[in-house]
């Protein structure tokens, strides 16, 4: 197996949605504002190379949406799918597998694209099967108000018209092993109903994609929780228990949006789990 980082793009999000009730003057000294109180973003996905299984894990944002759609969020950088995935010798059409932590448009709007003349939508990744799971899909399809400008239904519906989605069934507990694509995955419903974060057995450590549950290292924290989150007293649950565990057995987390800082670790304080190191894929990879 072998684990490469696939950088889809970077963006800009206001920073006080980021961090929901911490006031600016703490966060800003982590995750520093531009004068449209805005910080930096990342939508790094993660690719997995499994013998003949090439497993992509979550996809960005993708290029299709308006111009005025991604006005919205100060696009930056010169970061794409495709320039990443060329990195390492790979293309899109290579991908057996995109595997979704949740439907929000900056982790599955990639996986869908415009057909040859714009009449209508088709899947980015034409040889791969979609996975996420039945209870997700159907809080997406039918979006509370709330989340309703994160679930767009073009980068959804495609996915179930093209044939190539798959479901994965919610086990009893919160941990589920993946056997079909060969990683475990927690399920977490503080940011949305069972976004999945997989668990990935690599170089003998234990890797672990963070998608929404800690989307940058400011975010340790336990009370540093997204304004963005549906349920933000079970985020706080559910952080904390995977902070403990993540500090107890030494996890690599992965992190997807954030534009600095690409891997950490965290380790036990006494003022609670705090970062303890901060590490590149190239220190990895080499």
């Amino acid at each position: 197996m072998k684990l490469y980082p696939i950088e889809s793009g970077n963006f800009k999000l206001d920073g006080g949605a980021m961090f929901g009730v911490v006031p600016k003057t703490i966060w800003n000294r982590t995750n520093p504002a531009d004068e449209k109180n805005q910080i930096d973003m990342a939508a790094r996905c993660l690719l997995i190379e499994d013998g003949n299984r090439l497993i992509l894990i979550d996809t960005g944002m993708g290029n299709k949406q308006s111009e005025k759609f991604f006005g919205y969020y100060a696009m930056w950088g010169d970061h794409s799918i495709d320039k990443s995935l060329a990195k390492y010798g790979f293309h899109r059409d290579d991908i057996t597998d995109v595997f979704l932590t949740h439907l929000h448009f900056d982790h599955v709007g990639g996986a869908i694209q415009w057909n040859k003349d714009h009449t209508g939508y088709e899947p980015a990744f034409k040889n791969a099967h979609f996975w996420t799971n039945e209870n997700h899909w159907q809080w997406a399809v039918k979006p509370n108000a709330r989340e309703k400008a994160s679930f767009l239904s073009e980068n959804i519906m495609p996915m179930q018209e093209s044939g190539q989605l798959k479901f994965i069934t919610r086990p009893e507990g919160d941990f589920k092993d993946l056997s079909e694509l060969g990683f475990g995955i927690l399920f977490a419903d503080g940011h949305t109903e069972k976004q999945m974060i997989p668990h990935i057995n690599y170089m003998g450590k234990t890797f672990v994609y963070m998608a929404d549950l800690l989307p940058t290292a400011g975010h340790i924290p336990l009370p540093y929780v997204m304004g963005y989150d549906t349920r933000p007293l079970l985020t706080l649950d559910e952080k904390e228990k995977f902070m403990n565990a993540a500090a107890d057995n030494e996890y690599y987390l992965v992190l997807g949006h954030d534009a600095h800082n690409e891997i950490i670790t965290v380790q036990h304080t006494e003022k609670g789990v705090r970062l303890k190191d901060v590490l590149r894929w190239d220190d990895i990879l080499t």
